[in-house]
């Protein structure tokens, strides 16, 4: 099972993305993606860690997404991987020519092929206004497409509103 679940900001997506772990029978990864910059997302990532149970295997991965769920995927297991969004935001500030390209690339890729049951928790950021900024309309677009091809090859997508699922699409049987 392929799952992406979106939603704004405190929209209890990771939340959702934890419930559905632990209806599953499988062993939990937990793959983050953000990196403490500053003292406001150390304190988010310390709150993320008190939320996960502690016999969850942590691995933290800011760029090779791809290479480590294909390292770790396994039919026994659940990754959840949060959160694309930070993920991408990683891709774009690194100053490697093509990295975003090369690395997205081998997600979509790989995707389908993995075994297990692997979440992918983003952040949907392209129903506001238009960004000021040029860098910010590059990520709301960049985030918009990620989320296209990712929904086109994943078995169920979840929008989260309040704490709420909306169906998106479904597994079919």
């Amino acid at each position: 099972m392929k799952e992406l679940i979106l939603g704004g900001a405190r929209s209890g997506k990771s939340a959702m993305a934890q419930q559905h772990a632990h209806e599953t029978s499988a062993s939990v990864i937990y793959v983050a993606t953000a990196t403490a910059g500053d003292d406001e997302m150390t304190e988010r990532i310390e709150r993320h860690q008190q939320d996960r149970p502690e016999n969850w295997q942590l691995v933290e991965e800011p760029i090779a997404l791809a290479t480590i769920l294909t390292k770790n995927a396994a039919p026994d297991k659940c990754i959840i991987v949060d959160c694309l969004t930070l993920w991408l935001s990683n891709l774009l500030e690194d100053t490697e020519k093509g990295l975003l390209e090369r690395e997205r690339d081998a997600l979509l890729k790989c995707v389908s092929t993995l075994p297990g049951h692997i979440i992918f928790v983003s952040n949907e950021v392209g129903m506001g206004i238009v960004p000021v900024s040029e860098v910010a309309r590059h990520f709301r677009d960049e985030a918009g497409r990620l989320h296209q091809s990712l929904a086109q090859v994943c078995d169920r997508v979840t929008f989260c509103v309040a704490g709420l699922p909306y169906s998106l699409k479904e597994p079919s049987s």
